[in-house]
C-alpha cells in the first residue's frame, strides 16, 4: 500500500495559519425595487448569486457592475449596496437582516428601471480570518473580486452552488456545516479563478507562488520549515545557479530566500505563542533552533519582541506591524 500526502503549496498553508473560518451567513431573495447598503466588513464577504440579476455599487470610483445568475463577488474591505438598479437609493442591510437564521425577503413590486422584476436571489457567507495574521492574504487582494458564472474557471464553483442551494433548502442533519465547508471551498475557487484571471502584482508570496520555479521553492519551505535550507539546495529546486536564484527570488518575493524562511518560521512560532501554552524550548525545536537562546534571539529580531513578551500580549501590535511580514 503506497500513501502520498497532497504536497504542500502556499496558500494552503497561509488560509491554515489564517485559520480561515467560513461561515453561512445569509439568504436574500429581493424582487422589484430595491436597494441595499452594507457597511465596510469586518470579514471578507462572499456571495453567490442564484438566480436573477442585480446591480453591485461598491463605494468609492468604481463603476457599478451587473451581476447575473452564477456570478460570485468577494468583498474583501469598503462598503457596497446591492440593488436592482444602480442609482436606487439604498436602505441600510441591518434593516432588511432581521429574520432569524440570516434569510431576507425585500419585496418592492416590480418593475425596476433595468429590470423585468423576476426574483433576485442570493447565498453568502463570511470568511473570517486571526486578526494579527489576516493582513497575510487580504493585503495584497482587491477590495472587490469579481468571478463571472461564464469564466473558463467558475465550473468548479457552479458546481459547488447547486450542492450549497441544495443543502441551504434541504435543512437536513448536518446541513449548517456542510454550507459552511461548500462555501470555504467555493471561496478559494473563486480565489483561484482570480489569480489566473488577474494575477497579483508586484514583490510578494502571493505573486510569486505563482511563477513555477520560486513555487517550488516555497512549497519546499513550507513543507519543512524545521529544516536548515542552504541557498544552494534552494537553488537546486528551482533549478538555477545561486547568484540567479538568488536575484529572482529577492525580485518575485521582495525579501532574500532565507530571510523569506526564517520569517515564515516566526510566523508559525508567533501564531503558536498566541494560541497554546507550549514552552518556548518545544516551539524552538520544532523549527530547528538546537537551544532556546537562538530561537529567542532570532524571534527578537525579526518580531521586535522577545517570545515571552510576545506570549502576554505585550507589544504584539507591534510585532505584527513589524516583523512577521512575507512580503517587501
Amino acid at each position: 500500500m503506497i500513501v502520498q500526502n497532497a504536497p504542500a503549496d502556499v496558500l494552503s498553508d497561509v488560509l491554515r495559519l489564517m485559520q480561515a473560518q467560513t461561515l453561512c451567513s445569509a439568504r436574500l431573495a429581493a424582487r422589484g425595487d430595491w436597494s441595499i447598503r452594507f457597511q465596510p466588513p469586518n470579514a471578507i464577504k462572499f456571495n453567490v448569486v442564484t438566480a436573477g440579476t442585480c446591480w453591485i455599487r461598491p463605494d468609492g470610483p468604481e463603476a457599478p457592475q451587473r451581476l447575473d445568475a452564477g456570478d460570485c463577488f468577494v468583498v474583501v474591505r469598503g462598503g457596497f449596496v446591492l440593488a436592482s438598479a444602480p442609482d436606487l437609493p439604498p436602505v441600510p442591510a441591518a434593516e432588511v437582516f432581521h429574520a432569524p437564521g440570516g434569510e431576507a425577503s425585500v419585496n418592492a413590486g416590480s418593475g425596476a428601471p433595468g429590470g423585468d422584476g423576476n426574483e433576485v436571489r442570493f447565498l453568502g457567507g463570511s470568511v473570517r480570518f486571526d486578526r494579527l495574521d489576516g493582513g497575510l492574504l487580504f493585503d495584497l487582494l482587491p477590495g472587490l473580486l469579481m468571478i463571472r458564472g461564464e469564466a473558463p474557471g467558475a465550473a468548479p464553483v457552479g458546481w459547488l452552488l447547486e450542492q450549497l442551494d441544495r443543502e441551504w433548502r434541504g435543512g437536513t442533519v448536518g446541513s449548517q456545516l456542510a454550507c459552511n465547508d461548500l462555501l470555504r471551498l467555493m471561496f478559494v475557487h473563486a480565489l483561484r479563478t482570480h489569480l489566473s484571471e488577474q494575477p497579483p502584482q508586484g514583490a510578494n508570496w502571493l505573486a510569486a507562488s505563482l511563477d513555477p520555479s520560486i513555487g517550488r521553492v516555497l512549497g519546499a519551505i513550507h513543507a519543512e520549515p524545521c529544516r536548515n535550507w542552504t541557498l544552494a539546495e534552494l537553488a537546486g529546486i528551482a533549478g538555477q545557479s545561486r547568484s540567479s536564484f538568488a536575484a529572482a527570488f529577492r525580485e518575485r518575493v521582495g525579501v532574500p530566500p532565507i530571510d523569506y524562511m526564517l520569517r515564515w518560521r516566526m510566523r508559525l512560532a508567533a501564531t503558536r505563542l498566541r494560541q497554546g501554552q507550549e514552552p518556548v524550548s518545544v516551539i524552538a525545536a520544532s523549527l530547528g533552533y538546537l537551544s532556546d537562546s537562538a530561537f529567542s534571539a532570532t524571534f527578537r529580531r525579526i518580531m521586535g519582541v522577545s517570545p515571552a513578551r510576545y506570549r502576554t500580549g505585550a507589544d504584539r501590535q507591534v510585532a505584527s506591524d513589524r516583523g512577521p511580514t512575507i512580503r517587501s
